[in-house]
């Protein structure tokens, strides 16, 4: 492995083997004594390291993934939360549009923000090749990352009651369950803007007369469409690329233009005779901007000019997902546009709009793509925006639960009737020694030495990578550039950051911080919000229970209103809203104000003067229902005996006419396998805490899941 000892993750798997029964361990040890046999064929020790992590993964149930035991929230999209008028399962507000899941964990890549199709942004500019080449990593290297921060998440990972998630609303015993063991067992199907769960059920092609042959994709020949691809992305100084037209009938020059014209958008062709023989010709119909654009006038006026489509997607997240579609199809990513972001750690299905790419070159990368299947096109005339999602349905499979049939029953009778409290969860505050919340409060304070302290300085039980590196220079030389140079991946927070103080100076730290973009730096305030509203709800809670009195905030139409001692009983909990901090919101007209008040002054920060120097980093503050109520629910405990096997089909398992799972009476295991739709900014991991009244974080479900194997 580059830059590190051979034996270096075979002693940090060893050492995770301490947690495992005794015949694991043998296997272990099988695996690590095979690269030391010098007979082996070259190659076979980089197998060997291989196998072995794939032994520990199958045998933990946990992947060396930063974040891999996390579950993803119900929208990842909704950015801030309503403003006076909305609670926040509603449209994100204006201007608020940070992902609701990320909680951009240090060390990991910074994706631009997700943008409107067709909106032509800054962020969307094509790559420098200097930043091509900074996701160089190796697999192997990403690996060393990784395990070293699954080790920092086991010491130093947040706990539930570090963030304010520390009530529960219902009276039912507890049981223990693992959650995420395998990614199948988690779900999640979005609910469209039809209020219809999405379903990819089809991966025909709508009929189109004015669509190419399928002879487009394959009358090219490899070596022709790199050069093309060169051609097109300006990789050499040709101008143009001529291709031999060998059966010179009309049919077959009208296939070359077709294909040359639908797989590489922006170069347009001509036909030309040399020499007695014919030749398609390649060129820029407008130099470089012409990439930038699907070609307009190749696109039929009556067809609308967004392709929508199912992704259905399997252990990949959105941002990952769209890069690699948009690879595969030679666009630029900011033509595709969606409702909301999605985990990677599940399978997924939701809705894409993509912009003048046809549904037949879509369909196409189903026999291209590995874990992801494409289905069920329309043309529309408009692409998606987020906020327009009315929420996800999850089917999530708890494994290994100790609770009985009677408790199961009253936990999900519990969780239908009454609902969860609506925390925000863990994955909203980082995976890291810094929780995101604590970097939001010093951007509040406007303490910005402390903000750039916060990302750059070196951390217990981190990274002990090249992350780690670069913190140790920056610590001893306080030299932005050298500290950027100990980075081989610079789209990472402290990258950005880095790159900034290099442009701006240390005296300039707030135009260096504005180099990484907007939602992310938006999300770190959110935490802070997010961490506030947790806290004071656990104090509503603690303090007035579960019925709605006097003081409280409720929606009255499309305003906020405070309920008063006569009509009291016109609302449940159900009803009843807090605000997350903020200049433009009201607060509960009891002691839970006050607690307001108490918690943002020890914290350095004005209640009545929310609004900051920076008009970014003003908060107008939200409203949030305390108690959701999840809606489709239902449930039943299966027996098995085979941890390996998916305990219900997915989407494509029924496209394929698989056969569902069937299970016995009795086995060796039990699993809780549960059905739910929640409504968007609310977190499945907070429905299922209450179900097994346990901690869900990352740290506790690893813990609980190398216990369950010893």
């Amino acid at each position: 492995m580059p830059g590190r000892p051979c034996g270096w993750f075979l002693r940090v798997a060893l050492a995770a083997a301490a947690l495992l029964r005794p015949e694991q361990r043998a296997r272990l040890l099988v695996a690590r004594s095979a690269p030391r046999a010098r007979s082996q064929a070259p190659g076979s020790l980089k197998c060997s390291l291989g196998t072995l992590k794939m032994e520990m993964t199958e045998m933990t149930g946990v992947s060396l993934k930063r974040g891999s035991v996390a579950v993803e929230d119900n929208d990842s999209v909704a950015p801030g939360e309503a403003k006076r008028q909305k609670v926040s399962e509603c449209c994100p507000t204006k201007g608020q549009d940070g992902l609701e899941n990320n909680s951009l964990p240090s060390g990991e890549k910074v994706p631009g923000p997700p943008e409107t199709a067709g909106e032509d942004k800054k962020n969307s500019d094509p790559q420098s090749e200097e930043e091509g080449e900074e996701d160089g990593l190796s697999e192997e290297g990403e690996e060393e990352e990784e395990a070293e921060s699954f080790a920092s998440m086991m010491k130093h990972g947040l706990t539930e009651l570090d963030v304010g998630i520390t009530k529960f609303v219902s009276s039912h015993q507890g049981f223990s369950g693992i959650l995420k063991e395998r990614y199948s067992d988690f779900v999640v199907h979005e609910i469209g803007k039809n209020g219809r769960i999405s379903h990819l059920s089809d991966l025909s092609v709508p009929v189109d007369e004015e669509d190419p042959s399928e002879d487009v994709f394959t009358v090219l020949t490899a070596e022709e469409k790199q050069r093309l691809e060169e051609l097109q992305l300006f990789k050499n100084k040709e101008t143009s690329v001529a291709i031999e037209v060998i059966e010179d009938t009309k049919e077959k020059r009208t296939v070359i233009h077709q294909a040359i014209k639908s797989l590489f958008p922006g170069l347009e062709t001509k036909t030309e005779d040399r020499e007695g023989k014919k030749y398609i010709v390649a060129y820029h119909a407008a130099g470089k901007k012409a990439l930038a654009n699907p070609r307009k006038h190749s696109w039929p006026k009556s067809r609308g000019s967004y392709c929508h489509f199912l992704l259905y997607k399997e252990n990949k997240d959105t941002m990952d997902a769209i890069n690699l579609l948009s690879k595969y199809l030679r666009v630029k990513p900011n033509i595709f546009s969606y409702m909301g972001t999605k985990d990677k750690r599940a399978i997924t299905v939701q809705e894409i709009a993509v912009l003048k790419i046809t549904a037949q070159r879509l369909a196409h990368l189903n026999k291209c793509l590995m874990n992801f299947k494409l289905g069920n096109f329309s043309y529309q005339k408009n692409p998606l925006k987020l906020g327009e999602l009315q929420g996800n349905h999850f089917t999530v499979v708890l494994r290994n639960i100790t609770g009985t049939d009677d408790q199961v029953e009253q936990a999900m009778n519990s969780l239908k009737e009454i609902g969860f409290i609506n925390y925000y969860g863990m994955q909203r505050f980082g995976t890291t020694a810094v929780p995101t919340y604590q970097v939001g409060r010093a951007i509040l304070q406007n303490s910005w030495a402390e903000v750039m302290d916060l990302i750059l300085k070196p951390r217990s039980g981190a990274e002990k990578g090249y992350l780690v590196k670069c913190r140790e220079e920056w610590a001893k030389t306080k030299d932005p550039a050298a500290a950027l140079r100990k980075l081989p991946v610079k789209r990472c927070v402290e990258g950005q950051l880095l790159r900034g103080l290099s442009k701006y100076g240390l005296k300039n730290i707030v135009s260096a911080f504005g180099i990484i973009p907007r939602n992310n730096r938006l999300m770190y305030i959110h935490s802070y919000q997010s961490y506030v509203w947790n806290n004071m709800v656990s104090k509503r809670i603690e303090e007035y229970g579960l019925n709605p009195v006097p003081g409280d905030l409720v929606l009255k139409g499309a305003a906020v209103t405070c309920i008063d001692e006569d009509d009291v009983n016109n609302y449940s909990i159900h009803d009843v809203v807090m605000p997350l901090p903020g200049f433009d919101v009201i607060y509960p007209q009891h002691k839970i104000s006050e607690a307001y008040r108490e918690m943002l002054t020890a914290d350095n920060l004005d209640i009545d003067n929310m609004r900051h120097k920076i008009r970014d980093y003003s908060l107008s503050g939200a409203y949030r229902k305390i108690i959701i109520r999840p809606q489709n629910v239902s449930w039943e405990v299966i027996a098995y005996d085979d941890p390996k096997i998916p305990l219900f089909n997915t989407d494509v398992d029924n496209l394929e006419g698989k056969p569902p799972p069937v299970f016995a009476s009795e086995g060796k295991y039990r699993a809780l396998k549960m059905d739910f739709s929640l409504p968007p900014s609310t977190y499945a991991t907070m429905a299922i805490r209450e179900v097994l009244k346990m901690d869900t974080s990352i740290k506790n479900q690893t813990q609980l899941n190398t216990t369950w194997l010893r």
